[in-house]
């Protein structure tokens, strides 16, 4: 018997119930035969396997502070029951290979860690960049063979990208680092790593929630050292569901829009001699409008007066929260996504108005949940997904519908996972 059928068996017999269940309360069965899948993986793609260990890192929810992490803002965000995972096992030729369920695998020789320019927006370049970023740190790193799979929707807005840049860091973190850097340090490699070698000027809101896990409140006015605070909460307790609506729009092409509201948040602070809006403040903003607009255009302005309000929603949805006032929440939550369609304007893309998914998500939403849920904008925005929180008595009608526009399946009930990036 091999080291893969010995860890075959050890699932089978229940071995790894208990670590399972920490991760997957509610879902021990599917999760046996999920990491029993993965072995599989392993097995046809580098053969027998030795000393195999198992990771995983989970998608996320934003619940406010929608584009307002990568100008120090803040944001409330949540891990959740969706997550990529990944079987292992050290090796000593200092190359790391990774093999993503129906992806071409991922190589990346240790020699070189500099970004290349053909890799950029792939995933190869994430991994790269990650053990960069482990060598600029002092960390240590290594070779290593790895599969994945990954159940958080690709171009969904719960983060598949980030979710996979955790994973890799936890990779490295634990193989070769005992598992000692921090979950705060191991979101900022991934941020690095997406904005120096994928190319995208994300913020850092996507790789914390995942890394850190939780619900979470996160104040970003120092990017080095964000602010994280728990917020204790339970949606199912409040008899809601927390759904995200997958419109299956395609995200391809469109890193220039989601740069674009970064660049013209900044432009508005640099008008100020600021670097980002945190620096500046909103009445400046107002009292210069006219010059404002004569030198920028409308846009960033919008832009900015969004940044500003959502900022105030983010910690005014946390207040409601812990006082346990979940109507007060639910119309900040409509307010926010009201904001993001007017003022931020990331429901569609300004290069294909024709294409409106999430719109029409949003209106079919308000619709069903007037007076009742909430729904919002969800994560960058322009296609992907959407937010609501819908009553359980409504919640196989909203389900129906939305699925009977997007399709089977589209409508997902999400849980708050406790765990962000972790060893199994």
């Amino acid at each position: 018997m091999n080291n893969v059928q010995k860890t075959q068996e050890l699932i089978n017999a229940g071995g790894m119930d208990a670590r399972l269940s920490r991760l997957y309360p509610d879902a021990v069965s599917a999760a046996r035969e999920r990491y029993l899948h993965l072995t599989e993986l392993f097995y046809e793609q580098y053969g027998d396997g030795h000393d195999l260990r198992f990771f995983s890192a989970p998608g996320r929810t934003e619940v406010c502070g929608n584009h307002t992490d990568h100008n120090h803002g803040c944001v409330l965000a949540a891990a959740i029951n969706l997550d990529a995972v990944a079987c292992a096992e050290k090796t000593d030729d200092g190359i790391i290979r990774i093999k993503s369920e129906n992806y071409s695998g991922d190589t990346v020789e240790l020699s070189v860690l500099t970004p290349q320019e053909k890799e950029r927006e792939k995933s190869v370049s994430l991994v790269r960049g990650v053990a960069a970023r482990f060598v600029q740190l002092g960390y240590k790193i290594g070779g290593l063979n790895a599969v994945t799979v990954n159940n958080v929707l690709k171009g969904s807005g719960m983060s598949s990208s980030a979710s996979f840049e955790v994973l890799v860091g936890t990779l490295l973190n634990y193989l070769y680092n005992d598992g000692k850097i921090s979950p705060v340090e191991i979101a900022k490699i991934a941020q690095y790593a997406e904005n120096e070698f994928f190319g995208k000027p994300c913020g850092l809101m996507d790789q914390m929630a995942c890394s850190v896990g939780g619900f979470v409140e996160i104040d970003f006015a120092d990017a080095k050292k964000p602010v994280i605070t728990p917020v204790d909460f339970d949606f199912a307790a409040c008899g809601h569901a927390l759904c995200i609506v997958d419109t299956r729009a395609d995200h391809a092409d469109l890193t220039f829009e989601y740069a674009a509201i970064r660049q013209e948040m900044e432009a508005v602070a640099g008008f100020f001699g600021k670097t980002c809006l945190r620096e500046t403040a909103e009445s400046d903003v107002l009292d210069n409008m006219a010059a404002l607009r004569e030198k920028l255009g409308e846009r960033p302005i919008l832009r900015a007066l969004h940044f500003y309000a959502e900022n105030r929603r983010v910690e005014q949805e946390a207040a409601a929260l812990k006082a346990g006032d979940f109507e007060a929440f639910k119309k900040l939550t409509v307010q926010s996504g009201y904001s993001s369609y007017m003022y931020n304007q990331n429901v569609f893309a300004s290069s294909a108005p024709q294409s409106q998914p999430v719109a029409l998500a949003l209106a079919l939403s308000e619709r069903i949940l007037a007076g009742r849920g909430a729904w919002r904008v969800h994560g960058g925005g322009f296609a992907g997904t959407i937010q609501a929180f819908v009553p359980y008595d409504l919640l196989e009608e909203y389900r129906r519908q939305t699925e009977a526009l997007f399709g089977a399946g589209s409508c997902y009930v999400l849980q708050i996972r406790p765990f962000g990036g972790t060893e199994v």
